[in-house]
């Protein structure tokens, strides 16, 4: 028997033999992994959804009303009055991120005009007080300290302007308006959130501003930046100013149905789920009953911020919060001691949940339990990169989680990966009682970033999560369950879980992909 010898492909035969291997390499790789789902429009931008990640941002309104005692200036006070004698933006931001705050924005100029920067295009600034002899510079501080602190900054410009002569006259005052936007967005580093709202007295002047050539103007300069207003384009006003969302909240929008000047407040609270955009809400608040400092008004307590926490972070919205420096240029100490115990209470609900290794199972997995992506598992894991997705087209949406042992809880939190689009529509938790029945826990309709549900405690070890109603296939990020035992809980009407299990089903969508198909 003659011996086999090894010959080295020559050029003719060596194409062939690599693309056997790739084809190889082909089919193994397909028959284990699958493509994940196509996202659900409208998605996020890569701004926004840094923003929501950022759960919450300090408000801080500063300036002549902290020292006059009034809320809406007049434009007429004089400079000097602007005399904080120990100003330390430093302690704004150490505050700020002790307290579990990623970002701060700044009133750089409210509606009397006066500016916290040295503006170049008028003396009704910092420039012209005693503070510093006329060169300081708040917004500079704050960049500096937000900037060593590792907190996001942003600015509030208001466009209605009680001081500027040009406040009327369109053109030149719409020139005057992206003329500081400018000085504000090129002079201090990065800006992760420009702040801007239609507010306007009775009986001013009639002003039109041109807010698209605004919006293009600041994503050319910051293109990073969240636009803020009440209604958008990037991040939209909840609809009031008491720091809370409705039950239900959608990121989905249409900008045309609303105006920032004349908000449509009951559409600006729900949002859409049919709408073309994705514009999340923001609620803003503020500690104290005015949003400039008063020496005679108090905080809330911290058992208030907690329950504004629920519903606003908890109900797929940022909470924005005012926290005003006093007319020291300091946080004042009461507000300090509610910030802390806020973070502390916070801590101790929410840094531990109970359903931690659990087992957890589901009606159907997305390609095969052999590809992690999509594990029912991912709902334990905190975050919203990982998800677990159902089998396409698969009756029933059901979780099922068994825990390590009986855990008793009031809180469950459900997080949606928002990168995919926010798909459901309704949800609810069932728990096995005492008599061997399901039973109803809790339910809520939308989800988005994060959905907090806070309801009578429960002692079970046997869950089941329920999508009743969803735009599409739902994707579940995160599941947690906590118990928050500061809370007082108001009384959930009892729903039948049977009728709701077998009534879940799609919604179609109407975006242009869905609709063409």
């Amino acid at each position: 028997m003659k011996n086999l010898k090894f010959r080295r492909p020559t050029s003719a035969t060596r194409l062939p033999v690599v693309f056997a291997a790739a084809i190889v390499h082909l089919l193994q790789f397909t028959s284990s992994v699958s493509p994940p789902p196509l996202p659900i429009l409208p998605i996020p931008t890569a701004r926004q959804v840094s923003w929501q990640l950022g759960e919450m941002a300090l408000f801080m309104h500063f300036g002549t009303n902290t020292f006059t005692n009034l809320e809406w200036g007049t434009g007429h006070a004089d400079p000097s009055v602007f005399s904080p004698t120990e100003l330390d933006a430093t302690q704004w931001v150490a505050v700020a991120k002790q307290s579990g705050f990623s970002r701060v924005i700044l009133t750089a100029k409210h509606h009397d005009g006066f500016c916290l920067w040295p503006s170049d295009y008028t003396d009704y600034s910092v420039k012209s007080s005693s503070w510093r002899n006329g060169t300081g510079d708040v917004l500079r501080d704050l960049a500096e300290a937000a900037r060593n602190g590792g907190v996001q900054l942003g600015v509030y410009l208001s466009p209605w302007d009680r001081h500027e002569p040009s406040y009327g006259e369109t053109l030149e005052y719409n020139e005057f308006y992206l003329g500081q936007m400018a000085e504000l967005l090129t002079r201090y580093g990065e800006i992760s959130e420009v702040w801007l709202d239609g507010a306007k007295g009775e009986g001013e002047k009639n002003m039109e501003y041109y807010f698209d050539d605004w919006f293009s103007s600041i994503h050319q300069h910051q293109p990073g930046a969240v636009i803020f207003s009440n209604a958008g384009p990037d991040a939209r006003w909840v609809g009031d100013e008491g720091g809370f969302a409705g039950s239900t909240c959608w990121s989905l929008f249409n900008r045309s149905n609303d105006m920032i000047a004349h908000a449509d407040t009951e559409y600006s609270g729900k949002g859409d789920p049919f709408g073309h955009g994705w514009v999340p809400a923001e609620c803003d608040v503020s500690i104290r009953p005015g949003w400039f400092w008063h020496a005679s008004e108090s905080p809330k307590s911290a058992l208030t911020l907690l329950d504004l926490y629920y519903k606003s972070v908890g109900r797929n919205c940022l909470l924005l919060l005012n926290v005003p420096p006093n007319s020291s240029g300091l946080i004042s100490q009461e507000d300090i001691q509610v910030l802390q115990e806020f973070s502390e209470i916070r801590s101790s609900i929410f840094s531990h949940s109970l359903a931690e290794g659990a087992s957890v199972s589901a009606t159907s997995t997305r390609a095969n339990l052999t590809d992690p992506r999509y594990s029912p598992h991912n709902v334990l894991e905190q975050g919203t990169q990982s998800y677990w997705a159902p089998g396409s087209a698969e009756p029933g949406w059901i979780l099922d989680l068994v825990l390590q042992e009986t855990v008793t809880f009031n809180v469950l939190m459900v997080q949606e990966p928002i990168q995919m689009g926010q798909r459901i529509i309704g949800f609810h938790l069932d728990f096995w009682n005492e008599h061997g029945e399901w039973q109803l826990a809790a339910n809520g309709t939308t989800v988005g970033y994060k959905r907090l549900l806070l309801f009578d405690s429960v002692s079970a070890r046997y869950l089941r999560l329920v999508v009743d109603e969803s735009r599409a296939d739902p994707l579940i990020a995160y599941v947690g369950l906590y118990m928050d035992p500061h809370s007082v809980v108001r009384h959930i009407p009892e729903l039948s879980s049977a009728s709701l299990v077998n009534g879940s089903h799609p919604l179609p969508q109407a975006t242009n992909r869905i609709a063409s198909s």
